[in-house]
């Protein structure tokens, strides 16, 4: 008799020992078949991509363990008494199916595994025997890349990265060597936005990763405008003239409010649906035109404060969509309405505010800028968050912020937060973990006015009397925490006037403070887009 031969594995067939006649097992789209005809041998074949067959050596991903089934023709088998098979040494039942006869294969777990099928022919004197040795790997391939330093924005980007030593890694479709360990490095042209990093295994498993390649946010001087407020000639005239005299080289313009008013034509369907959508400027235009001064648009999303959203969707019986009490109201806090605060823990919530920014990121704003990306202010035991499961609030709020930055990464838009002063030392009163947001954003926007701060903070007596000490002391704790990282903090800055009055020396005592703090960027803040230029420098130009 012929004993057994093996194939090269990058051939996906079988040969068996020859019997008088042939029969082949096929591999098909979702099974494998054993069919017989003529004199030859007992084959395994592919015919098609989604299945590569069960050839000696083979690995195979979870989708393909899940198809694979066998058959052999009954009367080339000599029969179903005849045929014997076994998986890992455990017998494979055998049962026909008209002509032919089923190996049933059980769920083939992840790790190596042995096939053994062995019979007698119906011809005299002739019988088989093959082993077929394959593996299971449903696990994707490990990949970690590293945030890219960029110190000259005009050079080429080096990313470097770490993957399994089984992969194959792609640098935006280019492969790229690995050396024993499985670390990669490769450069990439200047000016790349996003860099997408691919590792696939030997069964096909992959993972992605897309990062970013601009580096830190460069500086950015801005200051807030609302969706109506852009379209008052003098409001809008007094922003952009600051832009063009050199001393801003930013514009926040709103696009949804707190209201949950979108301020453009937004064909997001929810914000159509709940009459969100208001079209109070041309958002394509009024970035052209900002852009034509010289300025970035920061798109700024009050994200979780949304009448809007909270009132369509209590109207509508989606109660999960809101902040309860735990008698199941819609929490109220005694600040902004029982129909206020939609509940971040919602995965339709999460969506809509992600869903906007995707698409103002795609009509041209430079930033998306979250607001009151936060839970409520109160006691917890006062609220419940729908759908939260074991996640705490800061994580749940972490989460979605990091979402949004994967979301955005094909647009290479850059991400901000608005925060609280008090989350750098009280992280738990609204859900803003600053040393967890620093991972998963741009930057990070401290709402640090001194206004807003009570007497005492920080050991100010009166913060806001004191506007350079209570702005550079609350800035320090936000440096401390994004030590470390590429995330820059951009304050926002006081410049209306409540309870003292401020003119262009206390905006300017800001500005110094946060400069102590080695922040050259900040976003001003005037409810009614009114801002003092004379507080302001002209930026330098390199």
């Amino acid at each position: 008799m012929m004993s057994p031969t093996r194939i090269s594995r990058s051939v996906p067939s079988l040969r068996l020992r020859r019997p008088a006649r042939r029969g082949t097992l096929i591999a098909t789209t979702g099974a494998l078949a054993l069919a017989g005809a003529g004199v030859g041998a007992w084959t395994f074949l592919a015919p098609g991509p989604s299945i590569q067959g069960l050839g000696d050596g083979a690995v195979l991903d979870a989708r393909k363990a899940a198809q694979v089934s066998a058959y052999l023709a009954a009367d080339e088998a000599g029969g179903r008494d005849k045929l014997r098979a076994t998986l890992d040494g455990a017998a494979l039942p055998v049962t026909a199916e008209g002509a032919r006869l089923k190996l049933a294969f059980p769920h083939l777990k992840e790790g190596r595994h042995t096939l053994v099928v062995a019979g007698d022919s119906s011809l005299p004197f002739a019988s088989y025997r093959e082993v077929v040795g394959f593996s299971v790997d449903a696990t994707a391939p490990k990949l970690k890349v590293a945030d890219p330093e960029i110190k000259n924005v005009a050079a080429p980007v080096t990313i470097t990265g770490n993957a399994s030593t089984d992969a194959e890694v792609t640098v935006n479709g280019k492969k790229v060597p690995l050396d024993k360990a499985g670390a990669f490095k490769v450069t990439v042209p200047k000016g790349t936005p996003v860099v997408k990093v691919t590792a696939v295994d030997r069964a096909g498993n992959t993972t992605t990763k897309d990062v970013s390649a601009r580096g830190r946010r460069p500086m950015i001087r801005a200051a807030h405008i609302t969706a109506i407020g852009w379209g008052d000639d003098t409001l809008r005239g007094g922003v952009l003239a600051l832009v063009r005299s050199g001393k801003l080289n930013a514009v926040e313009l709103d696009v949804k409010d707190e209201d949950g008013e979108v301020g453009y034509a937004s064909q997001v369907p929810l914000a159509r649906q709940i009459g969100a959508a208001k079209g109070y400027y041309d958002a394509r235009k009024a970035i052209a035109e900002l852009h034509a001064a010289g300025a970035q648009v920061i798109g700024r999303i009050v994200a979780f404060r949304d009448p809007k959203l909270a009132s369509a969707s209590w109207k509508s019986g989606k109660r999960d969509q809101l902040v309860l009490t735990p008698g199941g109201e819609p929490y109220d806090g005694g600040h902004y309405g029982a129909l206020s605060f939609t509940n971040f823990a919602n995965a339709a919530v999460r969506k809509y505010n992600q869903d906007l920014a995707v698409e103002a990121a795609t009509l041209g704003f430079d930033d998306i800028l979250y607001d009151y990306v936060r839970r409520p202010d109160g006691p917890l035991t006062h609220m419940r968050f729908p759908g939260i499961g074991t996640a705490t609030p800061e994580q749940s709020i972490t989460s979605f912020v990091a979402e949004t930055r994967t979301a955005l990464r094909p647009q290479a838009k850059y991400l901000g937060v608005s925060v609280f002063g008090i989350a750098a030392t009280r992280p738990t009163e609204i859900a803003q973990d600053i040393p967890a947001l620093v991972k998963v954003t741009d930057y990070i926007a401290p709402m640090v006015y001194p206004s807003h701060w009570g007497p005492g903070e920080y050991g100010v007596a009166q913060p806001d009397t004191a506007p350079y000490a209570i702005v550079q002391r609350s800035l320090a704790d936000f440096a401390r925490q994004a030590k470390g990282t590429q995330t820059e903090i951009v304050p926002w800055l006081q410049d209306f006037s409540m309870g003292s009055t401020y003119g262009p020396a206390e905006v300017a005592e800001q500005i110094k403070a946060a400069a102590a703090n080695k922040m050259n960027s900040f976003i001003l803040w005037n409810a009614g887009a009114r801002y003092q230029g004379a507080a302001l420098q002209q930026i330098a130009k390199h």
